[in-house]
């Protein structure tokens, strides 16, 4: 190399880099780790560590390869016994195989049905009211000889909005004229709303009580994530110039929400001596949660408003009853005109589909409840709430009794008194087994003694040659030749004996 390219290569002021990786212009197998980085030794006690670690490994895996697992009586002992207790046995384990199935597929379908996240629809009702302090029309009036011909106070007002489920005997009534997911405004009375929760009362006297277990209760805050208060007036003709209120559902960071967030009655106090217009907007919290869907997606599902499990299995229906599955792969949907209008393609891979409708997903509109803040004396003298009435999805009570079957506290420890007596079982009838070879042993021992002492006496000869190496390959002259044949119609050439190699060969030493 020449002189003066040295000392330019020496001199040339190379950048830091943060990886000891190649640029990328480089062309070679893969990025190269530089040797310079110290690796950092494990110390003898982690090794010894690892090493009882791996011993322990390998003594439970011998233990559960000894470990019986047959708790099938074997074949011919039913010839050997006395009475019918094998037959018996055999009926407990077919009963107890169609028991395990019917468990198992009922475990399933409990499974299945607590997965759909069933709703059961109840009725929010929703109490709108206010107060008024201080107004002009409540004090005591203006004093002639005073100067200053304010009053000295600021005319405020308080809103109180207040949410609770009703009973379900008052469900049953009044849901069955409610639409889903719609509010129905209706200004009524609390003189008229508590008769007619009494009436209804009297008609369900019959109903007897529910064994499930009680639900916990659910609050006016459990149904929504946000709540606005929008005024239907211009911001420089507010007192505070504020045109809307907030209030937003903390995410919960326990199982139990916060304070903030677990109440049935939101109230808030703002300054003005006037008549406001105002609009609550109510944002649901479902979950699952639901969309508002396109109206070439409601076309094939039939609701304008669907969760994405249920678009999935809307559009999945659709394909089937409409035969879109292509012969060779079902799983690719050949596209008719309603499907062109939401995928704009001639076929789709259906995997696919959740990424292909988030265009055609909004989030729900709010729930809009017009109210008036009145602070006239002919209001505040005898007010009278603003009452709505909301349908909202609530869990099924039947989920509960559902998830305490398969969550159960006693159902591992009841699986692991079944896996004790199964194992039990696996060594009584090992040792039946056991039983059974000595009771054959003996009773050939008494039909032919000679010839059981005969084979004895050569099978212990034969072991005691290959022990002192005075016998050929294969135990006797009779095997000699058979196992020097080689090839693949050979004894070295069979699967078994391949098998056997391989696992040796990989054994660690």
């Amino acid at each position: 190399m020449n002189t003066a390219m040295q000392n330019q290569y020496r001199n040339y002021q190379q950048t830091t880099q943060r990886s000891p990786h190649t640029s990328s212009s480089r062309r070679g197998p893969g990025p190269m780790i530089s040797g310079s980085h110290a690796q950092q030794t494990p110390s003898n006690a982690q090794l010894v560590a690892q090493r009882n670690a791996i011993q322990m490994e390998n003594d439970f895996a011998k233990r559960r390869a000894r470990k019986p697992t047959d708790k099938n009586i074997p074949e011919g002992v039913e010839e050997i016994i006395v009475g019918d207790g094998v037959r018996q046995y055999k009926d407990l384990r077919a009963v107890e195989r169609r028991l395990d199935a019917v468990m198992m597929r009922k475990r399933i379908d409990i499974q299945d049905t607590v997965q759909q996240m069933y709703k059961k629809h109840k009725t929010l009702r929703i109490w709108i009211s206010n107060t008024a302090e201080n107004q002009p029309w409540q004090g005591k009036g203006l004093e002639e000889d005073a100067f200053d011909f304010s009053t000295g106070v600021e005319a405020t007002y308080k809103v109180k909005i207040e949410g609770r489920l009703l009973e379900d005997e008052v469900e049953e009534t009044g849901s069955d004229t409610d639409s889903e997911g719609e509010t129905e405004g209706r200004n009524r009375t609390t003189e008229k709303n508590e008769d007619a929760m009494d009436h209804d009362g009297e008609d369900d006297k019959a109903i007897k009580p529910s064994k499930l277990p009680p639900e916990p209760p659910r609050r006016l805050s459990h149904f929504f994530k946000s709540i606005t208060v929008d005024f239907d007036r211009a911001k420089h003709l507010q007192p505070d110039n504020a045109v809307q209120i907030e209030w937003k559902k903390p995410p919960p960071k326990t199982a139990n929400l916060p304070l903030s967030a677990d109440f049935d009655c939101l109230e808030f106090e703002r300054k003005s001596d006037e008549n406001i217009n105002c609009t609550i907007n109510l944002y649901r919290d479902e979950t699952p949660e639901r969309y508002s869907v396109s109206k070439e997606l409601a076309e094939i599902l039939d609701s304008e408003e669907e969760t994405r499990p249920g678009i999935l299995m809307g559009i999945w229906e659709y394909c089937k009853a409409m035969n879109l599955q292509q012969d060779e792969e079902k799983r690719m949907i050949q596209c008719d005109d309603r499907l062109r209008a939401i995928f704009k393609s001639e076929t789709i891979f259906f995997p696919h589909v959740p990424d292909l409708i988030l265009p055609h997903l909004l989030p729900l509109p709010p729930l809009f409840l017009p109210y008036t803040i009145r602070v006239d004396p002919s209001y505040i003298t005898s007010p009278t709430p603003t009452i709505y009435d909301i349908q909202v999805p609530t869990p099924d009570p039947l989920r509960a009794r559902l998830l305490s079957i398969t969550q159960s506290p006693s159902y591992p420890a009841t699986l692991r008194s079944i896996a004790a007596l199964d194992d039990q079982l696996a060594l009584l009838v090992q040792a039946i087994a056991h039983s059974k070879a000595k009771h054959a042993f003996f009773t050939s021992m008494s039909k032919d003694p000679a010839g059981i002492v005969r084979r004895w006496c050569a099978s212990q000869k034969r072991d005691l040659e290959v022990m002192l190496g005075d016998t050929t390959r294969g135990g006797g002259e009779e095997m000699a030749e058979e196992f020097r044949r080689g090839g693949k119609d050979g004894p070295w050439g069979g699967q078994q004996v391949r098998e056997s190699v391989g696992l040796m060969v990989a054994k660690p030493r």
